[in-house]
């Protein structure tokens, strides 16, 4: 038993005292066709979460954030009148851990992917049941959960990544979808 315990004491001292670093090439031996990473994606992935007051979930977004880069956004890269999956790549998702009333509409728990038609002075916001879909090709509005249309809003300042936050509201909270020079508000309230 002495033994036992001695060796192993001596072998944690080797890993103790002489480290692998993985950042160090020479004393790590993989080859390059073992290590393919992809690059950055231009529009990374976030998430914006809203948690209440006893920091539990109630709803979160995940979506990518493609950059303004000095190009005109609405009306030319985002026509107006077209539905825009609210972001780059997949669609955005939305996803609520309990359920939420939007406009009149009880949205039960569960995700949607949230697809947007942006305009001049107000956008429609859609909760559709189809998830796990790249940009709007797949969009169909036979699986609309949810539309409501919401006014545009001037900026303060330009926004050169596309964002998005819950900021608390009354009855629950506003998602927050901006980029360029404006923005919109999403009232999502808690059902009680």
């Amino acid at each position: 038993m002495k033994k036992l315990i001695i060796g192993g004491i001596g072998i944690l001292c080797l890993f103790i005292s002489n480290p692998v670093n993985a950042q160090d090439e020479d004393k790590v031996n993989f080859s390059k066709e073992e290590l393919k990473f992809s690059k950055m994606d231009a529009s990374p992935m976030d998430l914006a979460m809203y948690k209440d007051q006893n920091d539990k979930a109630v709803a979160r977004v995940i979506y990518s954030r493609p950059q303004k880069r000095n190009r005109e956004i609405f009306g030319k890269l985002i026509p107006y009148g077209e539905v825009w999956r609210t972001g780059a790549n997949e669609a955005t998702e939305i996803t609520f851990y309990e359920d939420m009333k939007i406009a009149d509409a009880v949205v039960k728990a569960g995700t949607y992917t949230l697809y947007t038609i942006p305009d001049e002075k107000e956008w429609t916001v859609i909760l559709n049941n189809k998830t796990n879909t790249w940009g709007a090709y797949e969009y169909s509005s036979k699986e609309d959960k949810v539309r409501i249309n919401v006014p545009v809003r001037q900026a303060p300042n330009t926004i050169e990544s596309l964002s998005m936050a819950f900021q608390e509201s009354n009855n629950g909270a506003d998602l927050l979808i901006g980029w360029d020079d404006s923005y919109i508000k999403v009232p999502f309230e808690t059902v009680k």
